[in-house]
């Protein structure tokens, strides 16, 4: 008897307030199939609880819609500019309640480790990272606008490598990896 190979679905999040860049795939055995991808943009000058709500709605309806059994999001990255990682940190945050309120369980992965799981090399270029993503899913042409592109190698990673090499998505250097070994103390 042949066991028919169990697919996947995952939804992969590059967050930003600016713009959230979204892939969906669905991976059977070894075979990718691209669900939908694309970018959630909210406008500068839009008062900022506006724009995460509006990140949060579409969020919502992806989900309801394509019914994901995962999420795979990029880690934050405390840089330079500590306003930028705010509000990215604030849009991440309007996606992961949705994930939480679909009980869509959520990994995470630093850019580093999207880049080794796509090319193999953990400091690719970008443009190394799109490539490999659109030879990987047998795409004609490279997936745009970047933050999409950056989506898909996120749902890949997460299909390739599984929930092992990832940790679930975590509140940064609190708990997890970094911290705590039991998340849930002293919470309800």
């Amino acid at each position: 008897m042949v066991k028919e190979p169990v697919r996947k679905r995952i939804i992969g999040i590059d967050p930003g307030y600016a713009i959230t860049g979204y892939g969906i795939v669905d991976k059977t055995g070894s075979r990718f199939e691209v669900i939908d991808y694309g970018v959630i943009e909210t406008k500068a000058g839009v008062d900022f609880p506006l724009r995460l709500l509006a990140i949060n709605d579409k969020i919502r309806f992806l989900i309801e819609q394509y019914k994901p059994d995962l999420m795979s999001i990029e880690e934050l990255f405390m840089g330079h500019n500590h306003t930028t990682v705010i509000g990215t940190a604030q849009a991440r945050g309007a996606v992961l309640v949705e994930a939480a309120r679909a009980g869509v369980e959520v990994y995470e992965f630093t850019p580093g480790q999207v880049k080794l799981a796509i090319t193999g090399y953990g400091k690719a270029e970008k443009k190394q990272v799109q490539l490999m993503t659109k030879n990987i899913l047998g795409l004609k042409e490279l997936p745009k606008p970047d933050d999409a592109a950056d989506a898909l190698a996120l749902a890949i990673t997460l299909a390739n490598t599984g929930t092992a090499f990832s940790g679930k998505a975590v509140s940064g250097y609190q708990y997890g990896r970094y911290g705590y070994s039991n998340r849930n103390e002293g919470f309800v």
